[in-house]
Order: structure tokens, then C-alpha cells, then sequence
């Protein structure tokens, strides 16, 4: 049997937190390694636990969720973060989303549905609560006012783009292109700052808008 997934949780309200960690205990590849109530908790906890999963509100005391997230991305690249929040304004989802979460859902989102996110963002799959879906649609729609970058992808970083549009990890990509883990990383890293993105959520959007790849690509 392969190791549960490790969650870790933040958020402010002890009646939220104790219900989500009853909700994922009854999941049998799924276990709580900690919690926290604040954001300078959460981060300080994350780094130590580093958790497959965190579970993250947006509006915490002493730090917000934003600020956790920066902090959380900075020291551990990998973090795969999923916000759990009441708030679905603009500044905030594309602020996370920009600062790395790979997730974003709302408070309303039914139990199964949070369980099945979970899952995809330790698959490094997006996961969307179906209004911030629709707000990342008008934002891919919405035309550029300038070229990204004048340095184009080489025809290896369009590969490498591709598969991160498909939600793949580095070490999936280096299986599937027959390199290494670390030049998977360089090439990543090369496309964010040709492309002036953030993150790998940022670059599959601009890899679907582009029509680089699409929803429907085969694997």
C-alpha cells in the first residue's frame, strides 16, 4: 500500500479545522500530520512537517494566507498549496494563484469535492471551485496588452511546457523526455522568466491560451 497523503491545515476557526480533519481521517490514503490557527504558525509548521498537501485559509491572524503562501513557496519550491477560503474576489485568487497555490476553492465546496482536490493538487493537477474557474477563463480570455517575452522557447522548453499544461511533476516530465530531474528544473525555470510568469499554474494557462497545448490534448 502506497503512504498516505500528509495534509496539513490552516486556518483560524477550531470548529473549521476540527471538521476537516474528522472529514480526512475517514479517508484511508489520507492522514493530518498538523495544524495551525495563524499564518506565522502555519508557515513555521509547514517547513517542518512538509506536508504533501496544505490545506490553507486566506484570512488568518499575525499572517495572512497570501503573505504564508510567499513565505511557504520561498523556502520549499514544491509546496503544493490548496486554498480553502470564503473569499472568491479577483485580487485575491489571481494573488494566490500568481504566488504559487495550485488550488483554489471555496468554503462552499461540497466534502467529496474537496477530497478529489486534495488528491489532484498532490497530483500537481490544478484544482478550481467552478466561479474561480470561470474568473481564470475571463482572465485567459482577456487580451494581452504586450508580447510576453521577445526571447522565444527553445522547441525542448515547449516540450517541457506542455507537459506542465498537463499538471505533470519534474519527475514525471524527466521520465517521459528521458532527461534528468534537474534539467527538467532549468527549463522550467527558463520558460517562467522568459515568459515573465510566476509559477507552473501561470505557465499552463499560458500554454492553453497560446494554443501551445489544450484540454483535450492526448497524453
Amino acid at each position: 500500500m502506497s503512504q498516505p497523503i500528509r495534509v496539513f491545515l490552516a486556518d483560524d476557526h477550531a470548529v473549521v479545522r476540527e471538521g476537516l480533519v474528522a472529514l480526512i481521517e475517514t479517508e484511508e490514503d489520507m492522514e493530518v500530520v498538523g495544524a495551525a490557527e495563524n499564518g506565522e504558525e502555519a508557515v513555521r509548521r509547514v517547513l517542518h512537517y512538509q506536508p504533501d498537501v496544505t490545506l490553507l485559509d486566506l484570512h488568518m491572524p499575525r499572517k495572512g494566507g497570501l503573505e504564508a503562501i510567499v513565505d511557504i513557496k520561498e523556502a520549499l519550491p514544491d509546496a503544493r498549496i490548496l486554498v480553502l477560503t470564503s473569499f472568491g474576489d479577483d485580487e485575491n485568487v489571481f494573488t494566490a494563484i500568481k504566488s504559487g497555490a495550485l488550488g483554489y476553492l471555496l468554503k462552499d465546496t461540497p466534502p467529496h469535492e474537496l477530497i478529489r482536490a486534495i488528491r489532484n493538487v498532490h497530483e500537481g493537477k490544478s484544482a478550481l471551485h467552478p466561479d474561480i474557474a470561470l474568473k481564470v477563463i475571463r482572465e485567459l480570455n482577456r487580451p494581452e496588452e504586450k508580447p510576453l517575452t521577445e526571447d522565444p522557447l527553445t522547441e525542448r522548453e515547449v516540450d517541457v511546457l506542455k507537459q506542465v499544461a498537463r499538471g505533470l511533476s519534474n519527475e514525471e516530465i524527466a521520465e517521459i523526455l528521458v532527461v534528468s530531474e534537474r534539467t527538467v528544473r532549468t527549463h522550467v525555470s527558463n520558460i517562467l522568466g522568459k515568459l515573465h510568469l510566476a509559477n507552473r499554474t501561470q505557465a499552463a494557462l499560458y500554454a492553453l491560451r497560446e494554443g501551445i497545448t489544450s484540454l483535450d490534448s492526448p497524453e
